[in-house]
């Protein structure tokens, strides 16, 4: 991961030394650059970074020699070396993302406009209390099982300049014998 901050030419420079260190103790099997993303954490008071991807065979001598120069190296803000099985395939990155100067592609917005006009439109009614009281489950595997409730009667409407006490719960059904 490349400092977005550095300009293109460093980055390139920093790419071809790199593929130059591997080529001089081993193979390249696949080069990619992944373009500017977004870090899933800042690192050095960066959000997004320049990603490129190096895959190759070679030896401990060119590991060793890479690791020392990219931790020395002006522009590199991380890096990560991992053993890969020869016959996995070959890593196809995500979609790149826009540069830090554009604002971020978005998808469609959803038409809520109908849904709202269509509330605006429809006469207001008052709130009426539910069809059917909540009760308290009991605990344990030998609770009984729920009688079923008795309809609610209308909430009366309260005041809206002071709330009243809060209703007392309602009580919960007796208990029929099995």
């Amino acid at each position: 991961m490349l400092d977005p901050d550095v300009p293109d030419e460093r980055r390139d420079e920093i790419a071809a030394e790199t593929r130059k260190r591997i080529e001089a103790g081993g193979t390249i099997k696949h080069d990619a650059s992944w373009g500017m993303r977004k870090l899933a954490y800042e690192i050095r008071q960066r959000t997004e970074a320049d990603y490129r991807l190096f895959r190759f065979e070679g030896q401990g001598g060119v590991l060793d020699d890479l690791n020392h120069n990219l931790r020395i190296a002006d522009g590199v803000l991380r890096f990560r070396i991992f053993k890969v099985d020869p016959g996995s395939p070959s890593i196809v990155p995500p979609r790149a993302m826009a540069t830090s100067g554009a604002p971020p592609q978005r998808g469609p917005r959803r038409q809520e406009a109908p849904a709202r006009d269509a509330e605006a439109e429809a006469p207001s009614e008052p709130e009426q209390a539910p069809a059917q009281a909540e009760v308290a489950p009991e605990e344990g595997p030998s609770a009984p099982a729920a009688a079923a409730p008795e309809p609610a009667e209308p909430a009366p409407e309260a005041p809206t300049a002071e709330p009243g006490p809060e209703p007392a719960p309602p009580e919960p059904a007796p208990e029929r014998p099995q």
